[in-house]
């Protein structure tokens, strides 16, 4: 009776559409599961997201699950992800992507789910890290650690997203670093973030953790904006 009448007062809709949700369905409705804009790259090796880092930084793996299109469903989803407090997206879309990332051949297999991080400041702003509970999805369907320790960020920095390519790159800088920690050396370290744009902050984020001995990059992101 109490989950009726809570069901009755707040009812329960699509985090992608607003439509309401049925019994069976949760989180996101069965016709934008169907309708999600999925990359495949984890089948292309030479995917666009693997092309964001040529030239810049080695890595072992990039892609990201979904195409990003402005005021479509999943800028909708990341939007109440990351502003409304609607974590529990995170936890779908890795439960999701995590059984396409199992069929990876990897020569050096992931050890450690890393998230990009928030500056302390943002992270009291905002109350959580969107990325975190996509991580931890990550980690457990995986069978990997997942740490948010690691890797920092030491400057506070508004949102990139309204930033031209220069100025995300003058911003992004020498901003994050990472505890060298014994037991993270020669670890191949999984990074996750919400949507690749520029890929100047995942650059950055690489960059830090290179500086553990023998340490392996790959990134993996929720989606990629569609150029």
């Amino acid at each position: 009776m109490f989950n009726y009448l809570i069901n009755l007062f707040f009812p329960k809709v699509c985090a992608a559409c607003h439509t309401l949700l049925m019994s069976n369905e949760a989180v996101i409705c069965t016709h934008c599961r169907h309708e999600m804009p999925l990359t495949q790259y984890y089948l292309d090796t030479k995917n666009e997201a693997v092309k964001k880092f040529y030239g810049k930084i080695e890595i072992q793996h990039a892609s990201a699950f979904l195409y990003f299109n402005k005021k479509g469903m999943v800028q909708e989803l990341i939007h109440n992800l990351k502003y409304k407090g609607r974590e529990e997206i995170g936890f779908v879309l890795g439960n999701w992507y995590v059984e396409d990332l199992k069929e990876l051949n990897l020569e050096i297999p992931f050890d450690i789910v890393i998230p990009v991080p928030l500056h302390k400041r943002k992270f009291r702003e905002r109350g959580y890290n969107q990325v975190t509970t996509f991580g931890k999805a990550l980690a457990e369907g995986l069978n990997i650690d997942f740490d948010d320790a690691v890797l920092y960020r030491k400057k506070y920095s508004k949102t990139q997203s309204k930033k031209n390519l220069l100025g995300r790159s003058e911003n992004i800088g020498n901003i994050f670093d990472v505890h060298l920690y014994e037991e993270n050396k020669n670890k191949h370290f999984l990074i996750v973030d919400d949507v690749l744009t520029t890929g100047a902050t995942l650059e950055a984020c690489s960059r830090a953790l290179l500086k553990i001995p023998g340490a392996k990059i790959s990134i993996v992101c929720m989606a990629m904006a569609n150029s």
